[in-house]
């Protein structure tokens, strides 16, 4: 997963450089800008139509540059939390030590279940709080 990660961030640079010489190329509407600056080297390597070629081209380079920032953002999210929510990680490790386990028996009925379970979890909320109350 990670040799993904590092193929779509090295893509994601190479765009951002290709889309940052493209911007510069492009002159500006105002006629100012890097674009003059260069004195007309679009027009005059990709021909007369050439700016609305490099506009349809930085169109399409932008878009592919989201995508891939988009893709980008969720590999690393998977790769770093590994399929995990860090939310429901945290409040298990903190449930796990603060009080053991609650054991309840098995049964195929459902009512029967959830009873076991409200009893066992009752007592082991009154075994909790009577420490409590002698410490104080």
């Amino acid at each position: 997963m990670s040799i993904l990660a590092t193929i779509l961030n090295t893509l994601v640079v190479l765009l951002a450089i290709l889309l940052i010489a493209l911007i510069l190329v492009q002159p500006s509407k105002s006629g100012g800008g890097f674009g003059s600056a260069f004195g007309g080297l679009g027009e005059s390597v990709f021909g007369a139509q050439a700016m609305s070629h490099l506009s349809k081209l930085t169109v399409w380079c932008i878009s592919i540059f989201f995508i891939l920032t988009l893709a980008s953002a969720i590999v690393a999210g998977h790769i770093h939390t590994g399929d995990s929510s860090v939310v429901a990680g945290e409040s298990s490790l903190a449930l796990d030590a603060a009080a053991p386990a609650v054991e309840v028996p098995a049964t195929d009925d459902p009512a029967s279940a959830i009873q076991a379970a409200s009893e066992a979890f009752s007592a082991q909320e009154q075994a909790a709080a009577e420490p409590e109350k002698t410490e104080k």
